[in-house]
C-alpha cells in the first residue's frame, strides 16, 4: 500500500515529540569529530508546504508546531532542550510566517556535516521525486526508491562504528507494527553501539504492547520509551497517541524528555493528556 502522505501530519503533535528527540540526538551525535551514519527508512518528501492542500485540509500542524512557535512569540517560556528544535523550524521560515515544515530529512540535514554519511529511503512515488529534489546539492546523501527495512539492515554496521537510525513507517498495515520491531532487533545485532529510534502511533494499546513484549524477549539492551498522549486510550477510531522507541539514547535524554514533555501537555493538551519516559530494557 502505498497511499499514505506525510503531508497531511505535517507539524502535528506527533511531529512535534518526534523531531524534537531527533534534534536532540542529532546534535549530540555532533559533539564528537568523527564522522557517523544517518539512515532513514521512510523518508517522506523531505519538506513540506503548510499551506498546500494537504496540510490545510487536515489543519494538524495548527494544533501542532503552530502553538509552540506561537507560544515562543508570546511569553519565551520554552524549555531549554526544545529551544534547538524551535529555532530550526524558525530558520527554515526565515523568521517570517509558518509556511514550511521540515520531515526528518529535513531535520537531519541541518546537522550533517562533510565527514557524515546520510542514506534515505522512500517507496512513494510522488514522494521520492520531492525528496530526490530536496536533496540536490546535500553532499554525502543516497536516496533510494526501495523498502526501507531491507535498506537499514544492508547498511549496517558503519565503517565509522557511529549511527543514528529512525525508522518512521506510516503503519498504513498492522504487520508494520512487528515488522519494525524486528528489523530494529536485526539490526541491533549487527551493530550493537548504534543509536535506534522507533516512532509508533498509539491508536490500539494491544499493537504498542505487542512491540514492547518483543523488544522485552530480544537481546537489546538500553531501551528507553517515550510516549505524549492526547487522551487516554480508546477503541475508537483514530490515534490519541504517540511515542518513540530509542536505543542507546543520548546519556541526558531521559532528563531533557521530562522538561519537554510538561511543556507539550500544557501547550498542546489538556487534563486528559499524559506522558511517560520509562527505561524500558536497562543497560
Amino acid at each position: 500500500m502505498l497511499s499514505y502522505r506525510h503531508a497531511f501530519h505535517a507539524g502535528n503533535f506527533a511531529d512535534v515529540l518526534k523531531h524534537s528527540v531527533l534534534t536532540l540526538v542529532l546534535e549530540y551525535m555532533t559533539r564528537k569529530e568523527k564522522g557517523f551514519l544517518y539512515v532513514d527508512s521512510h523518508s517522506g518528501a523531505g519538506m513540506y508546504q503548510l499551506t498546500d492542500e494537504y496540510a490545510q485540509k487536515t489543519g494538524e500542524y495548527k494544533d501542532g508546531i503552530a502553538k509552540l512557535i506561537n507560544s515562543d512569540a508570546e511569553n519565551n517560556d520554552i524549555p531549554e532542550p526544545l529551544t534547538e528544535y524551535i529555532e530550526l523550524i524558525k530558520r527554515l521560515n526565515l523568521g517570517a510566517e509558518l509556511n514550511i515544515y521540515p520531515g526528518s530529512p529535513g531535520i537531519a540535514r541541518q546537522f550533517m556535516r562533510r565527514q557524515d554519511t546520510s542514506h534515505l529511503f522512500e517507496l512513494h512515488p510522488t514522494d521520492i521525486e520531492h525528496l530526490t529534489d530536496f536533496c540536490q546539492r546535500w553532499r554525502k546523501v543516497f536516496v533510494k526508491q526501495s523498502d526501507g527495512y531491507q535498506g537499514v539492515l544492508s547498511l549496517l554496521p558503519p565503517p565509522s562504528r557511529r549511527g543514528l537510525v529512525l525508522i518512521d513507517p506510516p503503519y498504513e498495515l498492522k504487520e508494520d507494527y512487528s515488522k519494525a520491531v524486528k528489523t530494529i532487533i536485526k539490526g541491533y545485532k549487527k551493530f550493537a553501539t548504534g543509536t535506534y529510534i522507533l516512532w509508533y502511533p498509539v491508536v490500539k494499546r494491544a499493537l504498542v504492547d505487542q512491540m514492547q513484549n518483543q523488544f522485552q524477549a530480544s537481546e537489546v539492551k538500553n531501551l528507553l520509551q517515550v510516549e505524549f498522549c492526547l487522551s487516554n486510550d480508546t477503541d475508537e477510531y483514530g490515534m490519541t497517541g504517540t511515542g518513540l522507541f530509542i536505543i542507546n539514547p543520548p546519556w541526558q535524554l531521559a532528563e531533557q524528555l521530562s522538561e519537554i514533555l510538561p511543556y507539550l501537555k500544557t501547550k498542546l493538551g489538556d487534563q486528559a493528556s499524559n506522558y511517560c519516559v520509562n527505561q524500558l530494557i536497562a543497560e
